[in-house]
């Protein structure tokens, strides 16, 4: 896999390929990480595996796979642990993992280009409360939905798994102090083993590369 040689969320595992780190740690599979570079990223070379010269890529033989839901999926329909085996458990997994990437992200991922890169302009102080109010639905629907339950359907799936990487970045927000219940989800999701080694693992690059 590939992941960013220099992260620029400063370490915080709220790249993309934190989530593929994560699923494989879940899976018990071994993996190896190759860095690239910002300008690595926009040559041929990277190109060939990811379109749109992102991070993260996924090479498993000859398959080469790029978008972190698509590589999680892959993974955990590969290996056990992450999907049920129940076929209607495992369809309704797969459908969180959407709703993550689909229904949960965008609006956080607006919030959060604004309050990195339009503090300065003249609209921001009017435009981010609408922001934040669209996220503010969404939590309010996901945690209605939760409830008092551990994970969102049955064990730990593939679908918290998205979730949680995309709910952790409101985690500088203070949205999440609004809705106790998802921030405990949230807290349990990082509390678990893999998702410490994958989190170890990636602070571990961006350390190695602020000191050199």
């Amino acid at each position: 896999m590939t992941a960013f040689e220099s992260s620029p969320d400063r370490g915080r595992g709220q790249a993309r390929d934190m989530r593929v780190r994560w699923a494989l740690e879940e899976l018990g599979q071994p993996y190896d990480v190759r860095l690239v570079s910002f300008a690595a990223m926009k040559q041929p070379a990277h190109l060939a595996l990811h379109p749109f010269g992102q991070i993260p890529t996924f090479e498993d033989g000859d398959l080469a796979l790029f978008e972190s839901g698509a590589i999680v999926l892959h993974l955990a329909e590969r290996h056990a642990g992450l999907l049920p085996l129940e076929a209607n458990a495992r369809s309704r997994a797969i459908a969180w993992m959407f709703a993550a990437l689909n229904t949960l992200e965008p609006p956080i991922v607006e919030l959060g280009m604004a309050m990195l890169f339009e503090r300065d302009k003249s609209w921001y102080e009017a435009r981010l409360p609408m922001l934040q109010d669209r996220v503010r639905t969404r939590l309010g629907e996901l945690s209605r939905r939760l409830g008092d339950a551990d994970w969102l359907d049955g064990a730990f799936s593939a679908g918290d798994l998205m979730m949680v990487t995309v709910l952790r970045r409101l985690n500088t927000s203070g949205l999440l102090d609004e809705y106790p219940d998802i921030a405990a989800y949230v807290a349990r999701g990082e509390a678990r083993p893999a998702f410490r080694r994958a989190f170890e693992a990636q602070l571990a690059v961006f350390t190695a590369a602020s000191r050199s």
